[in-house]
């Protein structure tokens, strides 16, 4: 199978003064459909109290550099105190059924014994991706039995009626020089609805090996009878400080899209030698837009430094 080489774009979005309540990063880029020459993107910044929101804008779908509309007001509210997202959100994934778009979201809980606390949330538009609202209070994925820390970020697409649903889940918790950092991988689930999901521990993408800490943000594109995952990972200490041990991107492909082969060297996009990306690249969307295959992604910072795109082309 054609590998893809990326060509990067640039830098599409940084915080700046078009959001007065955003104080840093533009995190996890999530493309939210096309609508006439729009490319919706919602993405994740940051309060002066250092929680998340969901943010939007509006992009040229020819032409990604060029922003066309920052929505001036968050996609949505926290949650009543005490539900799964009282404490902050991320945008995760969103996929479109039946006219009805399914934004799935991260939400934030700060905890005690462990930094925080992540479960998956659901909202819905049906106005075309103009406004959305929950779904439930609730969330529709969050630890279980048999996955006792959390789950995080999904990519959800949707085959024969099948909803299918890459997703981070945490294998646990290790004092890496007196902090509490995570670990976690990549799993597997399905639904009919979307909404309640069978979990049957199925894991996509697992660690390379002990060092390994984070394999996270699954971007899933069906490619003839192939499927390619593209996600980001890194090492489980040193990852904030040492740009060899921080985030890059990893690539994968699968023949069912259960069964993957992870094949990191072919990811075909890498950091650069200086500037927004230099340090660490990582939280890839994969999409087309019309015949064109696009990567939007974050570089320094976990996305302090703003998220760009690349554009894919298949090497014969």
């Amino acid at each position: 199978m054609a590998a893809i080489r990326w060509e990067k774009r640039g830098l599409v979005y940084a915080v700046d003064d078009r959001l007065p309540w955003a104080k840093s990063h533009a995190q996890i880029p999530t493309v939210a459909g096309v609508k006439d020459n729009a490319l919706g993107i919602m993405f994740s910044s940051r309060d002066a109290h250092n929680r998340s929101w969901i943010a939007r804008l509006d992009v040229c779908s020819q032409d990604p550099s060029h922003i066309l509309r920052v929505e001036s007001q968050p996609v949505l509210q926290f949650g009543a105190t005490g539900t799964f997202d009282d404490c902050g959100m991320m945008p995760s994934s969103v996929v479109e059924h039946d006219g009805v778009h399914y934004l799935y979201y991260i939400g934030w809980n700060v905890r005690n014994t462990v930094p925080y606390h992540n479960s998956v949330g659901l909202a819905v538009s049906e106005d075309g991706g103009t406004r959305y609202r929950r779904l439930f209070e609730g969330p529709v994925m969050d630890r279980s039995a048999e996955e006792p820390y959390f789950c995080a970020t999904t990519c959800v697409r949707i085959e024969n009626g099948i909803w299918r649903n890459w997703y981070l889940s945490c294998t646990g918790w290790d004092l890496v020089n007196g902090v509490a950092e995570p670990r976690y991988h990549l799993k597997y689930a399905e639904s009919r609805d979307g909404i309640h999901w069978e979990r049957r521990g199925r894991i996509a993408i697992d660690y390379a090996d002990r060092a390994e800490g984070g394999i996270v943000r699954a971007s899933v594109w069906k490619d003839g009878d192939r499927w390619r995952m593209w996600y980001s990972y890194r090492k489980q200490g040193g990852y904030r400080e040492d740009a060899a041990a921080s985030y890059r991107i990893g690539y994968a492909e699968s023949s069912d899209g259960i069964a993957w082969s992870r094949m990191d060297s072919e990811a075909g996009i890498d950091v650069a030698a200086e500037g927004w990306d230099s340090f660490m690249v990582a939280y890839p969307e994969v999409v087309t837009v019309g015949n064109r295959l696009l990567m939007f992604y974050n570089g320094n910072g976990f996305g302090a430094s703003g998220f760009g795109y690349a554009e894919g082309f298949r090497e014969e």
